[in-house]
């Protein structure tokens, strides 16, 4: 889990990690969010001086934003978990927001990182599964029940492997940090490489790691130049721990795309500025976003909705933001 405390103008002025702890149990994972996200709260006011005025909690699986409710999460054993509720209580009240952990790293990359000032994009980070987020000015579509974005379910290759979806050859059984890993694996015959092994051994030269890494991407640009034909983003951005090969990755992915493309314009394709920060800064964006809405329409909100248009002015409170990894 990685949590923070987030300013107005995007800042992470205080971050934290613990782990899920997911072998005790759902439960014990829900509890420790809370008791993580109150010690959090403590020491803003112990060395801020003030108390977080709304959070923001991201997590994997499938999440009804609106109610509140973290659906299900086969990673961590949830079903229909109160989570905003949940954790509202046990910060006194305070408001809180509840979001998909793939669109609030979306929105922060879209805001703050490697999508800032694109009207369209597309966010899609690369690891053990691959999903994606829509983003539209400035927001994330989240669909119309809450699934939009889901590129990894794609179908790229009919005859490929099975994937826990229930169909066959779906993209992230073949382009994911995952896939990858056990295809270098069988590869080398070597059961513990890895993704990142598989690139080294590209950049080295291995001819067999060649093959599996551009089949790989292969699969990845199939998967994208679909998602560019129903979208049309401006920007394409990649992350995860496959981005982080860079030009080894990046070189072969732009080439396979433009080598798919007829009619469709061609977006940048850019790898992700923020990293693993990008879910804890997602959800502090969500809990401003609760602020923003909750002033009345007369009030000048740009020092949370657009903190960037006025950097020399700290904030004066903070929301706080988790994000629970699975």
């Amino acid at each position: 889990m990685k949590a923070a405390l987030v300013g107005a103008d995007g800042a992470l002025l205080y971050e934290a990690r613990r782990a899920t702890g997911r072998e005790r149990g759902p439960e014990a994972v829900v509890e420790t969010i809370l008791g993580f996200a109150a010690d959090l709260r403590a020491h803003g006011i112990e060395h801020f001086g003030e108390s977080a005025v709304a959070a923001g909690v991201a997590v994997p699986g499938i999440v009804d934003a609106g109610r509140g409710i973290a659906l299900y999460a086969a990673n961590l054993g949830w079903r229909d978990v109160p989570m905003r509720d949940l954790l509202g209580a046990r910060l006194g009240g305070v408001p809180v927001a509840l979001g998909h952990d793939v669109r609030t790293g979306g929105l922060a990359e879209g805001r703050l990182g490697a999508g800032r000032g694109a009207d369209r994009f597309l966010f899609v980070p690369l690891g053990t599964g691959i999903a994606g987020a829509i983003g539209i000015a400035g927001a994330i579509e989240a669909g119309a029940h809450g699934y939009a974005g889901e590129i990894g379910h794609v179908v790229v290759r009919p005859d490929g492997p099975e994937c826990g979806c229930g169909q066959r050859g779906c993209l992230e059984t073949l382009a994911s940090a995952s896939a990858v890993s056990r295809a270098w694996a069988a590869a080398s015959g070597d059961p513990d490489a890895d993704a990142a092994d598989c690139a080294k051994a590209v950049e080295s030269g291995d001819p067999a790691a060649v093959r599996v890494w551009l089949d790989a991407v292969d699969a990845l640009a199939a998967g994208l130049v679909t998602a560019l034909t129903l979208l049309d983003p401006r920007t394409l951005i990649i992350g995860g721990g496959l981005a982080e090969a860079g030009e080894t990755l990046f070189t072969p992915l732009r080439a396979a795309v433009e080598e798919r493309v007829t009619f469709q314009k061609l977006p940048e394709i850019v790898p992700a500025a923020l990293g693993d920060t990008a879910g804890c800064l997602g959800a502090g964006l969500l809990a401003w976003d609760l602020i923003a809405a909750a002033q009345p329409a007369t009030e000048d909100r740009s020092a949370t909705t657009h903190p960037a248009d006025d950097d020399n002015d700290p904030p004066a409170d903070e929301p706080l933001a988790t994000e629970v990894s699975a």
